[in-house]
């Protein structure tokens, strides 16, 4: 890459593992560099307080701040679509392109783009999220036509503590979906420390990962313009184009 190339990032207010694994991932890039705006966050939960927090007027405020920094893309890092149905970062990135005039995208829609690329029908579902969201998840991925084949998550409602999941137990929770042969695992949640499990992930289980911290990162380079190749030891989806 021989320009500069600015990424905007759009982060949960409680969320402490996107920023220094997000800003790791864009090391890779040369003449990259990840800026950040935060909106509040707080928990994860199927409740109107907890659904509130993803109110589009939030979110749009905290892409206007990135856009003060002339970023070439903003990317929200964060996985709320997924309960709330795909729609809502689809509409989302539209209205932050008429708002800002910047292109953007989402993790989610970037996890979808590379399930689309790699034709994934049979998928391994990680996070840290209590049972009712999770199904939430699940359903709207079979709506897609993506069947989840094994899940695992930890019950886990406040935010700030989805970033104290160890990695031996990550490791655990992939290794107990890994037998229902998905064609790929995603880390679905971006306050986890998952993306650099996934070199040793990948080798053990022979299944790709990818990670929602990651995916952000694969997106909004893409939407960029540009190539994540440069990136390597983070997982094989830097290289799927």
């Amino acid at each position: 890459m021989s320009r500069t190339l600015r990424l905007g990032v759009l982060t949960p207010s409680s969320n402490t593992a996107l920023e220094p694994l997000t800003s790791a991932l864009v090391a890779a890039l040369p003449g990259a560099s990840a800026h950040f705006s935060r909106f509040k966050v707080t928990e994860i939960a199927l409740d109107a307080a907890a659904l509130g927090q993803f109110d589009d007027s939030k979110i749009l405020a905290a892409a206007e701040l990135l856009a003060d920094a002339k970023v070439d893309v903003i990317g929200w890092s964060g996985t709320s679509s997924g309960w709330l149905g795909f729609d809502r970062d689809r509409k989302l990135v539209e209205r932050i392109r008429e708002r800002t005039g910047i292109v953007a995208t989402t993790a989610v829609l970037a996890l979808n783009d590379l399930l689309a690329l790699k034709q994934v029908r049979r998928l391994g579902l990680v996070t840290p999220y209590t049972a009712d969201v999770q199904q939430k998840i699940v359903a709207n991925y079979a709506a897609l036509g993506i069947e989840v084949v094994a899940e695992r998550h930890l019950g886990i409602r406040v935010n700030h503590d989805f970033a104290g999941v160890t990695a031996k137990t990550l490791r655990e929770l992939m290794a107990e979906v890994a037998p229902a042969r998905p064609q790929a695992i995603t880390t679905f949640c971006t306050n986890l420390n998952a993306a650099p499990l996934a070199a040793q992930v990948e080798s053990e289980l022979g299944i790709p990962l990818l990670d929602t911290v990651s995916t952000t990162v694969w997106g909004m380079v893409r939407a960029a313009g540009a190539s994540p190749a440069s990136i390597t030891g983070w997982g094989e989806l830097f290289q799927w184009t």
